[in-house]
Protein backbone atom coordinates (compact mmCIF):
# COMPACT_ATOMS: atom_id res chain seq x y z
CA UNK A 1 0.00 0.00 0.00
CA UNK A 2 1.12 3.58 -0.85
CA UNK A 3 2.40 6.23 1.98
CA UNK A 4 -1.00 6.66 3.91
CA UNK A 5 -2.92 10.01 3.65
CA UNK A 6 -5.48 8.65 6.08
CA UNK A 7 -5.21 7.21 9.09
CA UNK A 8 -8.26 5.92 10.91
CA UNK A 9 -7.37 4.76 15.26
CA UNK A 10 -10.32 3.31 16.81
CA UNK A 11 -12.72 5.39 16.26
CA UNK A 12 -16.22 5.36 18.05
CA UNK A 13 -18.69 7.82 18.18
CA UNK A 14 -22.08 7.34 20.88
CA UNK A 15 -25.24 9.10 20.73
CA UNK A 16 -26.41 8.56 24.03
CA UNK A 17 -27.05 4.47 24.91
CA UNK A 18 -26.53 3.60 21.04
CA UNK A 19 -22.77 3.33 20.20
CA UNK A 20 -23.49 3.69 15.84
CA UNK A 21 -19.31 3.55 15.43
CA UNK A 22 -17.14 1.42 17.56
CA UNK A 23 -13.42 0.99 17.41
CA UNK A 24 -13.25 1.23 13.44
CA UNK A 25 -9.36 1.31 12.51
CA UNK A 26 -8.12 1.71 8.56
CA UNK A 27 -5.35 3.33 6.91
CA UNK A 28 -5.95 4.58 3.16
CA UNK A 29 -2.67 4.84 1.32
CA UNK A 30 -2.70 8.18 -1.09
CA UNK A 31 -3.56 8.00 -4.31
CA UNK A 32 -5.70 4.59 -3.58
CA UNK A 33 -9.42 4.23 -4.05
CA UNK A 34 -11.01 3.39 -0.50
CA UNK A 35 -14.54 1.96 0.20
CA UNK A 36 -16.96 2.08 2.96
CA UNK A 37 -18.79 -0.83 2.32
CA UNK A 38 -22.16 -1.96 4.01
CA UNK A 39 -26.17 -1.82 4.34
CA UNK A 40 -27.90 1.27 6.03
CA UNK A 41 -27.15 1.75 9.68
CA UNK A 42 -23.72 0.00 8.98
CA UNK A 43 -22.04 3.47 10.37
CA UNK A 44 -21.01 4.61 7.20
CA UNK A 45 -22.26 7.92 7.04
CA UNK A 46 -21.10 9.01 11.15
CA UNK A 47 -17.65 7.64 10.33
CA UNK A 48 -17.46 9.68 6.82
CA UNK A 49 -19.13 12.55 9.56
CA UNK A 50 -15.59 12.43 11.82
CA UNK A 51 -13.40 11.87 8.97
CA UNK A 52 -14.55 15.40 7.65
CA UNK A 53 -14.16 16.69 10.99
CA UNK A 54 -18.19 17.48 10.84
CA UNK A 55 -18.34 15.41 14.10
CA UNK A 56 -16.69 14.89 16.87
CA UNK A 57 -15.58 11.06 17.66
CA UNK A 58 -16.62 10.00 21.45
CA UNK A 59 -13.21 8.48 21.44
CA UNK A 60 -10.42 7.16 18.86
CA UNK A 61 -9.21 9.77 16.50
CA UNK A 62 -8.35 9.99 12.89
CA UNK A 63 -5.21 11.71 10.97
CA UNK A 64 -5.07 13.20 7.77
CA UNK A 65 -1.31 12.91 7.23
CA UNK A 66 -0.35 14.44 10.60
CA UNK A 67 -3.29 16.31 11.38
CA UNK A 68 -5.71 14.79 14.33
CA UNK A 69 -9.07 15.19 13.04
CA UNK A 70 -10.19 15.18 16.45
CA UNK A 71 -8.54 18.08 18.05
CA UNK A 72 -8.15 20.03 14.96
CA UNK A 73 -10.22 19.30 12.16
CA UNK A 74 -9.95 23.37 10.70
CA UNK A 75 -5.86 22.33 10.13
CA UNK A 76 -7.11 19.59 7.63
CA UNK A 77 -10.12 21.06 5.68
CA UNK A 78 -8.36 22.84 2.95
CA UNK A 79 -6.58 19.68 1.94
CA UNK A 80 -9.88 17.71 2.13
CA UNK A 81 -13.28 17.68 0.20
CA UNK A 82 -16.93 15.91 1.87
CA UNK A 83 -19.78 15.33 0.14
CA UNK A 84 -22.97 13.82 2.25
CA UNK A 85 -25.55 12.29 0.80
CA UNK A 86 -27.98 15.95 0.55
CA UNK A 87 -24.79 18.05 -0.71
CA UNK A 88 -25.84 21.77 0.15
CA UNK A 89 -26.15 22.82 -3.81
CA UNK A 90 -28.32 26.13 -3.67
CA UNK A 91 -31.45 25.14 -6.06
CA UNK A 92 -32.31 29.53 -6.72
CA UNK A 93 -28.68 29.36 -8.42
CA UNK A 94 -27.43 28.33 -11.37
CA UNK A 95 -24.49 25.27 -12.03
CA UNK A 96 -22.25 27.81 -12.30
CA UNK A 97 -23.23 30.62 -9.78
CA UNK A 98 -22.89 26.94 -7.25
CA UNK A 99 -19.48 26.27 -8.41
CA UNK A 100 -18.38 30.11 -8.24
CA UNK A 101 -20.10 29.87 -4.85
CA UNK A 102 -18.04 27.11 -3.57
CA UNK A 103 -15.00 28.69 -4.94
CA UNK A 104 -15.37 31.21 -2.80
CA UNK A 105 -15.46 29.38 0.10
CA UNK A 106 -12.73 27.45 -0.78
CA UNK A 107 -10.61 30.97 -1.22
CA UNK A 108 -9.66 29.49 -5.00
CA UNK A 109 -7.57 31.96 -6.61
CA UNK A 110 -9.42 34.00 -9.22
CA UNK A 111 -6.67 33.81 -11.48
CA UNK A 112 -7.61 29.70 -11.38
CA UNK A 113 -11.35 29.75 -11.36
CA UNK A 114 -12.05 29.96 -15.33
CA UNK A 115 -9.25 26.93 -15.83
CA UNK A 116 -10.95 25.00 -12.79
CA UNK A 117 -15.02 25.44 -14.07
CA UNK A 118 -13.55 24.15 -17.69
CA UNK A 119 -12.08 21.42 -16.41
CA UNK A 120 -14.89 20.09 -14.51
CA UNK A 121 -17.91 20.92 -17.13
CA UNK A 122 -15.04 18.53 -18.65
CA UNK A 123 -15.56 16.23 -16.39
CA UNK A 124 -19.36 16.13 -15.67
CA UNK A 125 -20.55 17.22 -19.05
CA UNK A 126 -22.47 19.85 -17.32
CA UNK A 127 -20.81 22.89 -19.49
CA UNK A 128 -24.01 22.51 -21.68
CA UNK A 129 -26.23 23.74 -18.54
CA UNK A 130 -23.81 26.10 -16.62
CA UNK A 131 -26.70 28.31 -17.15
CA UNK A 132 -29.10 26.15 -15.69
CA UNK A 133 -30.48 26.38 -11.94
CA UNK A 134 -29.43 23.80 -9.50
CA UNK A 135 -33.16 23.28 -8.99
CA UNK A 136 -34.13 21.91 -12.04
CA UNK A 137 -31.83 19.59 -12.49
CA UNK A 138 -32.00 15.86 -12.94
CA UNK A 139 -30.88 13.59 -9.65
CA UNK A 140 -27.82 12.60 -11.53
CA UNK A 141 -27.03 15.91 -12.41
CA UNK A 142 -27.51 17.43 -8.91
CA UNK A 143 -25.10 14.47 -7.90
CA UNK A 144 -22.63 15.79 -10.06
CA UNK A 145 -22.60 19.14 -9.54
CA UNK A 146 -22.47 18.39 -5.92
CA UNK A 147 -18.94 16.71 -6.64
CA UNK A 148 -18.15 19.50 -9.43
CA UNK A 149 -18.33 22.03 -6.42
CA UNK A 150 -16.52 19.56 -3.85
CA UNK A 151 -13.88 19.38 -5.94
CA UNK A 152 -13.30 22.82 -6.99
CA UNK A 153 -10.28 23.43 -4.47
CA UNK A 154 -8.65 20.41 -5.64
CA UNK A 155 -8.19 18.14 -2.50
CA UNK A 156 -6.17 15.65 -1.77
CA UNK A 157 -8.80 13.87 0.29
CA UNK A 158 -12.22 13.36 -1.34
CA UNK A 159 -14.85 11.75 1.22
CA UNK A 160 -18.19 10.71 -0.52
CA UNK A 161 -21.34 9.61 1.51
CA UNK A 162 -23.15 6.85 -1.10
CA UNK A 163 -22.76 9.22 -3.63
CA UNK A 164 -24.76 7.04 -6.30
CA UNK A 165 -27.73 6.25 -4.11
CA UNK A 166 -30.90 6.97 -6.42
CA UNK A 167 -29.01 7.82 -9.45
CA UNK A 168 -29.95 6.46 -12.66
CA UNK A 169 -27.53 3.86 -14.39
CA UNK A 170 -26.12 6.52 -16.63
CA UNK A 171 -25.73 9.39 -14.11
CA UNK A 172 -24.35 6.46 -11.56
CA UNK A 173 -21.74 5.19 -14.44
CA UNK A 174 -20.81 9.47 -14.89
CA UNK A 175 -20.03 9.52 -11.33
CA UNK A 176 -17.72 6.62 -11.63
CA UNK A 177 -15.78 7.93 -14.46
CA UNK A 178 -15.19 11.05 -12.60
CA UNK A 179 -13.71 9.52 -9.65
CA UNK A 180 -11.97 7.30 -11.03
CA UNK A 181 -10.14 9.78 -13.21
CA UNK A 182 -9.60 12.15 -10.17
CA UNK A 183 -7.83 8.80 -8.46
CA UNK A 184 -5.53 8.29 -11.61
CA UNK A 185 -4.70 12.09 -11.04
CA UNK A 186 -3.33 11.13 -7.40
CA UNK A 187 -6.65 12.37 -5.36
CA UNK A 188 -7.28 9.75 -1.93
CA UNK A 189 -10.57 8.39 -2.34
CA UNK A 190 -12.88 6.90 0.35
CA UNK A 191 -16.33 6.34 -0.85
CA UNK A 192 -19.45 4.68 0.60
CA UNK A 193 -22.31 2.25 -0.46
CA UNK A 194 -24.29 -0.32 0.53
CA UNK A 195 -24.41 -1.35 -3.20
CA UNK A 196 -22.44 -4.93 -3.48
CA UNK A 197 -21.96 -4.37 -7.07
CA UNK A 198 -20.00 -1.36 -6.53
CA UNK A 199 -17.50 -2.92 -4.07
CA UNK A 200 -14.96 -4.56 -6.74
CA UNK A 201 -14.28 -1.12 -7.94
CA UNK A 202 -12.04 -0.23 -5.18
CA UNK A 203 -8.40 -0.57 -4.59
CA UNK A 204 -9.37 -1.94 -1.11
CA UNK A 205 -12.56 -1.83 1.13
CA UNK A 206 -13.79 -1.83 4.76
CA UNK A 207 -16.80 -4.10 5.38
CA UNK A 208 -18.96 -2.08 7.96
CA UNK A 209 -21.80 -4.05 9.92
CA UNK A 210 -23.75 -2.40 12.79
CA UNK A 211 -20.96 0.16 13.42
CA UNK A 212 -18.31 -2.43 13.12
CA UNK A 213 -15.09 -3.29 10.69
CA UNK A 214 -15.93 -6.93 10.18
CA UNK A 215 -12.50 -6.75 7.17
CA UNK A 216 -10.15 -4.82 4.88
CA UNK A 217 -8.72 -6.43 2.32
CA UNK A 218 -9.15 -5.72 -1.50
CA UNK A 219 -11.82 -7.13 -3.35
CA UNK A 220 -10.26 -10.54 -4.63
CA UNK A 221 -8.57 -11.07 -1.60
CA UNK A 222 -11.93 -11.14 0.00
CA UNK A 223 -13.36 -13.04 -2.13
CA UNK A 224 -10.70 -15.95 -2.11
CA UNK A 225 -11.07 -15.75 1.91
CA UNK A 226 -14.43 -17.50 1.74
CA UNK A 227 -14.18 -21.06 3.03
CA UNK A 228 -16.00 -23.64 0.66
CA UNK A 229 -17.72 -23.06 -2.77
CA UNK A 230 -20.23 -21.58 -3.60
CA UNK A 231 -23.80 -23.10 -5.92
CA UNK A 232 -25.79 -21.18 -7.59
CA UNK A 233 -29.08 -22.65 -8.05
CA UNK A 234 -31.92 -21.53 -10.29
CA UNK A 235 -35.33 -23.25 -9.31
CA UNK A 236 -39.13 -22.24 -8.16
CA UNK A 237 -40.35 -21.39 -4.88
CA UNK A 238 -37.30 -20.12 -4.49
CA UNK A 239 -37.78 -19.03 -0.66
CA UNK A 240 -38.76 -23.09 0.17
CA UNK A 241 -36.32 -24.31 -1.58
CA UNK A 242 -33.60 -22.20 0.49
CA UNK A 243 -35.31 -23.45 3.85
CA UNK A 244 -35.04 -27.29 1.82
CA UNK A 245 -31.34 -26.34 1.51
CA UNK A 246 -29.95 -24.76 4.53
CA UNK A 247 -30.97 -28.31 6.23
CA UNK A 248 -29.13 -30.41 3.99
CA UNK A 249 -25.76 -31.57 5.91
CA UNK A 250 -23.42 -30.33 2.84
CA UNK A 251 -25.32 -26.85 2.95
CA UNK A 252 -23.45 -24.53 5.43
CA UNK A 253 -25.79 -21.55 3.75
CA UNK A 254 -28.03 -20.79 2.05
CA UNK A 255 -28.70 -17.25 0.66
CA UNK A 256 -31.25 -15.81 -1.64
CA UNK A 257 -30.03 -13.72 -4.67
CA UNK A 258 -33.05 -12.41 -6.74
CA UNK A 259 -34.38 -15.60 -8.21
CA UNK A 260 -31.59 -17.96 -8.02
CA UNK A 261 -30.33 -19.46 -4.52
CA UNK A 262 -26.39 -19.31 -3.48
CA UNK A 263 -25.58 -22.41 -1.39
CA UNK A 264 -22.05 -21.89 0.59
CA UNK A 265 -20.77 -26.12 0.27
CA UNK A 266 -17.24 -27.51 1.33
CA UNK A 267 -16.68 -28.31 -2.35
CA UNK A 268 -18.52 -28.00 -5.78
CA UNK A 269 -18.10 -32.05 -5.50
CA UNK A 270 -21.22 -31.95 -3.06
CA UNK A 271 -23.09 -30.30 -5.99
CA UNK A 272 -24.28 -33.48 -7.23
CA UNK A 273 -25.18 -34.60 -3.79
CA UNK A 274 -27.29 -31.28 -2.52
CA UNK A 275 -29.50 -31.52 -5.96
CA UNK A 276 -30.65 -34.81 -5.83
CA UNK A 277 -32.08 -34.44 -2.31
CA UNK A 278 -33.48 -30.96 -3.15
CA UNK A 279 -35.05 -33.00 -6.42
CA UNK A 280 -36.32 -36.03 -4.24
CA UNK A 281 -37.87 -33.25 -1.99
CA UNK A 282 -40.12 -32.09 -5.39
CA UNK A 283 -38.18 -28.95 -6.27
CA UNK A 284 -37.85 -28.51 -9.90
CA UNK A 285 -34.29 -27.26 -10.41
CA UNK A 286 -33.26 -25.58 -14.24
CA UNK A 287 -29.88 -25.29 -13.24
CA UNK A 288 -27.46 -25.72 -10.44
CA UNK A 289 -23.49 -24.72 -11.01
CA UNK A 290 -20.82 -23.93 -9.21
CA UNK A 291 -19.69 -19.78 -9.68
CA UNK A 292 -16.67 -17.70 -7.66
CA UNK A 293 -18.30 -15.99 -4.71
CA UNK A 294 -19.33 -12.14 -4.93
CA UNK A 295 -18.61 -9.71 -2.42
CA UNK A 296 -21.88 -10.36 -1.03
CA UNK A 297 -21.59 -13.59 -0.51
CA UNK A 298 -18.33 -12.77 1.48
CA UNK A 299 -20.48 -10.16 3.34
CA UNK A 300 -23.15 -12.32 4.45
CA UNK A 301 -20.42 -15.08 5.66
CA UNK A 302 -18.41 -12.14 7.72
CA UNK A 303 -21.78 -11.27 9.31
CA UNK A 304 -22.86 -14.88 10.22
CA UNK A 305 -19.53 -15.28 11.64
CA UNK A 306 -19.61 -12.02 13.68
CA UNK A 307 -23.22 -12.86 15.08
CA UNK A 308 -22.15 -16.39 15.88
CA UNK A 309 -18.87 -15.00 17.90
CA UNK A 310 -21.03 -12.38 19.32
Amino acid sequence: MPDPLLRVDGLTRRFGDLTAVEGVSFEVGQGELFGLVGPDGAGKTTTLRMLAGVLRPTTGDAFVGDVSMARDPERAKPRLAYMSQRFGLYADLTVEENLRFYADLHLVPRAERQARLERLYRFSNLGPFHDRLAGKLSGGMKQKLGLSCALIHQPELLLLDEPTFGVDPVSRRDLWLIVHEMVEQGVTAVVSTAYMDEAERFDRLALLHQGKVLAVDTPAALQASLPGEILELRTDRVREARDAASRLPAVRRAAIFGDRLHLTVPSAADGPAVEAALRQAGFALREIRPIPPSLEDVFIERIAAAEAAA
